[in-house]
């Protein structure tokens, strides 16, 4: 399967999914930390793809959705965005709407 193949499916099957630096356990960069940390306030569960153990995806997650950074944070198929706007929505309340409507979509179904 082809790389960017590969990232699509995971994006879709996946509610919420970080691509990040390391893991939430262990994350590998200060912004992959406060974004996963953010996610994890949120109260539901969600995907990760460590793209430090994955060097294709850490290659061609930047050309995926025009995005040239880590973290890239995606809900319900769609790019969030990185670590300032994570932060921001988790700020203002929306990062928490955003991620229980995905859950409960996943739940749905």
């Amino acid at each position: 399967m082809d790389v960017l193949d590969r990232i699509k499916q995971q994006v879709e099957e996946n509610p919420v999914v970080i691509y990040m630096k390391g893991t939430p356990q262990l994350p590998q960069c200060g912004f992959s930390s406060r974004t996963a940390q953010a996610l994890q306030e949120c109260g539901e569960e969600f995907a990760y793809i460590n793209v430090l153990a994955d060097p294709e995806i850490f290659q061609n997650l930047p050309r995926f959705a025009d995005w040239p950074t880590f973290p890239q944070v995606y809900i319900k198929g769609e790019l969030v965005g990185g670590c300032d706007i994570t932060l921001e929505l988790f700020q203002n309340g929306q990062l928490k709407t955003m991620v229980q409507e995905a859950a409960a979509t996943k739940s749905a179904s």
